[in-house]
């Protein structure tokens, strides 16, 4: 079996340069070989990606039936639920109560001022209520991942090639990265978290 430290150099190698005029990374899909990455690999990779998930500028608009957007992380102090009474109902883009978009618009420059609503290139909302991970254990997450009927029907291909259309829109898989203001963005970077999906992917998608 390859070790991973080989796989990651090979990824390193394959990693695009950015884009021209623009400050931000493009990820790629590199798909390692079948039968190339062990259990072992598998289960770091899933662990840095768990970190990526469960970190505040991922996890605080993947949250349940509650609706309510969170606030948290380094730049926000103390946990606590979105401020001004934000509920983005049903919808997951608060059209019972105030659209998201009140504050939260749409440019594809994600750069924002300290203390500035964040935004990105698509329309804000909340993630589908299926996709919760926010208070979320490795196990609970790394299991809603891989089930197709919580993860929008996707096999693990299929969320590597989420993750690069998303970021292709500067939507918010790329914002977790560029985050703005005085946020902390997710750990590791972009790309290294496609590659960590294909790494999981092709060892089988094991769970802690």
């Amino acid at each position: 079996m390859i070790k991973l430290n080989h796989i990651i150099a090979a990824l390193v190698l394959a990693a695009p340069a950015l884009a021209e005029g623009e400050g931000d990374p493009i990820a790629v899909k590199n798909i390692p070989a079948q039968g190339s990455v062990t259990l072992e690999d598998g289960l770091d990779a899933f662990a840095r990606i768990f970190e990526v998930a469960s970190h505040p500028r991922c996890a605080n608009c993947h949250v349940g039936e509650s609706n309510i957007p969170m606030w948290s992380g380094p730049s926000y102090g103390k946990t606590r639920p979105h401020g001004m009474n934000i509920n983005a109902g049903e919808s997951r883009i608060g059209a019972e109560t105030v659209m998201c978009s009140t504050c939260h618009r749409t440019d594809s420059d994600l750069a924002s001022a300290p203390h500035a609503p964040p935004h990105f290139g698509i329309d804000w909302q909340l993630a589908p209520v299926e996709f919760v991970w926010f208070g979320k254990s490795d196990k609970e997450i790394c299991a809603q991942m891989k089930d197709p009927e919580r993860n929008g029907g996707r096999d693990w291909e299929g969320l590597v090639d989420h993750l690069i259309h998303d970021a292709s829109l500067h939507g918010p898989v790329l914002w977790g990265w560029n985050p703005g203001g005085t946020r902390e963005p997710a750990p590791y970077s972009l790309q290294q978290h496609v590659d960590d999906m294909a790494i999981w992917g092709v060892a089988g998608q094991p769970c802690p």
